[in-house]
């Protein structure tokens, strides 16, 4: 059943709640932890918390600040005595866990863990995740409940992450599995724009007639090699309108108060 955390301020609108899986916490300790987690979760866009006997009890005061705003998870989270009773309803359930078990099991990568969960959520299957305790990581009894093991590629040396890392690794290959936010983009202010091909060219040619005038580019045999290597480098900067005026601002700056081109 839903609980109270007893927060003092309105708790901040997460959006509304989308198709997601539902996070498991199975004997958490620290009310700090739970809390970080509900803010990882927020952060994917999950909303649905479990807690399985949590060694503190609930609701824990000491989550509400560590979420950082989130309280509207903690505040619908559902307590359960067992872990058997968190996952009953739900019909795919996957385990985390970086120690090898004695058990002939699938093992997912959090990037294959999210893309099954978004093939089944999508089509109205009930899923979850679930995390282990702190200290000690999930019981082989409740690893078998589940149907996948997830387990996160790190350093074969030191695997260890805390709880709320090993939600928000997962969470997060859960969220950008359906985002569109492209991988690279220039973001630039709303009073400019890209320069295009006649600016930079003028840019260009501003730039060669004063280098010739200086003597930076005399050398006859090595000018096209020269003005080539230079305009590359200018392209690759990719300016705006804005910065191809400043430019050329600086160029006729130094034309006007400096010298020829000296050895």
């Amino acid at each position: 059943m839903p609980v109270a955390t007893g927060a003092a301020t309105e708790p901040r609108d997460l959006g509304p709640p989308g198709p997601g899986f539902a996070v498991v916490l199975v004997q958490p300790q620290l009310g700090e932890n739970i809390g970080m987690v509900a803010r990882a979760m927020a952060n994917c866009g999950l909303h649905e918390l479990r807690l399985v006997a949590p060694r503190d009890g609930w609701p824990n005061p000491d989550a509400v600040g560590p979420a950082s705003g989130a309280e509207r998870i903690l505040l619908d989270a559902k307590v359960y005595d067992t872990t058997a009773d968190a996952v009953a309803d739900l019909e795919t359930v996957l385990a985390t866990t970086a120690r090898p078990r004695d058990m002939t099991t699938e093992v997912l990568t959090p990037r294959a863990a999210a893309a099954r969960l978004r093939r089944d959520v999508g089509a109205g299957i009930k899923a979850g995740i679930l995390y282990g305790k702190e200290a000690r990581g999930l019981e082989n009894d409740d690893v078998a409940l589940a149907d996948a093991i997830v387990t996160v590629p790190l350093n074969a040396s030191f695997t260890s992450l805390n709880l709320a890392q090993a939600v928000f690794v997962t969470a997060y290959e859960w969220f950008v599995a359906a985002d569109d936010t492209p991988d690279a983009e220039i973001v630039m202010p709303k009073d400019t724009r890209p320069a295009n091909k006649q600016e930079m060219l003028a840019l260009f040619e501003h730039l060669e007639d004063e280098l010739d005038a200086c003597g930076f580019l005399r050398v006859k045999e090595k000018r096209p090699i020269m003005v080539r290597n230079i305009r590359n480098i200018l392209q690759r900067a990719r300016m705006t309108e804005q910065e191809v005026r400043t430019w050329r601002g600086i160029i006729t700056g130094l034309a006007k108060f400096g010298g020829k081109f000296r050895d």
